[in-house]
């Protein structure tokens, strides 16, 4: 019985743990090449670890505004951001310029920022998905 008992109570561990989306290996290419953006273009403000810097850039890392707003987000990558935004239930007000990426770099380092620190959309951010991007 007791036996039973813990098999029970293990695969019901199993099968209710949420796992990670699998990754394409075109997906894991542009992640890749998205953390290289990203360490050339966004670090700065928003640190290696994703966390921005408190009450000036917005977190990155278990980022709800990613998540939930991702033309948004792919927006203010490929135009820059200017105007207020709440991101984990903080306001931020600050300016992001226009970095002056091509669509596929665009493409890469959303990749990159949406399946990293805690991220995890798994949904492929294509070029073609940010070329149809209006600012």
């Amino acid at each position: 019985m007791i036996k039973l008992n813990l098999l029970f109570v293990v695969s019901s561990l199993l099968f209710s743990c949420k796992t990670a989306p699998a990754q394409t290996p075109e997906l894991k290419e542009s992640i890749a090449r998205g953390a290289a953006v990203y360490d050339e273009f966004c670090m700065s403000c928003h640190m290696p670890d994703g966390k921005g810097v408190a009450e000036v850039y917005p977190p990155l890392a278990n980022s709800d505004y990613l998540m939930k707003k991702r033309q948004e987000s792919i927006k203010a990558v490929k135009y820059g951001l200017s105007g207020e935004i709440t991101v984990n239930g903080v306001k931020y007000n600050s300016a992001m310029a226009a970095l002056g990426l091509y669509d596929d770099e665009v493409a890469d380092v959303m990749n990159y920022i949406l399946n990293s620190w805690g991220n995890e959309d798994g949904k492929i951010v294509t070029v073609a998905e940010v070329s149809k991007i209006e600012p």
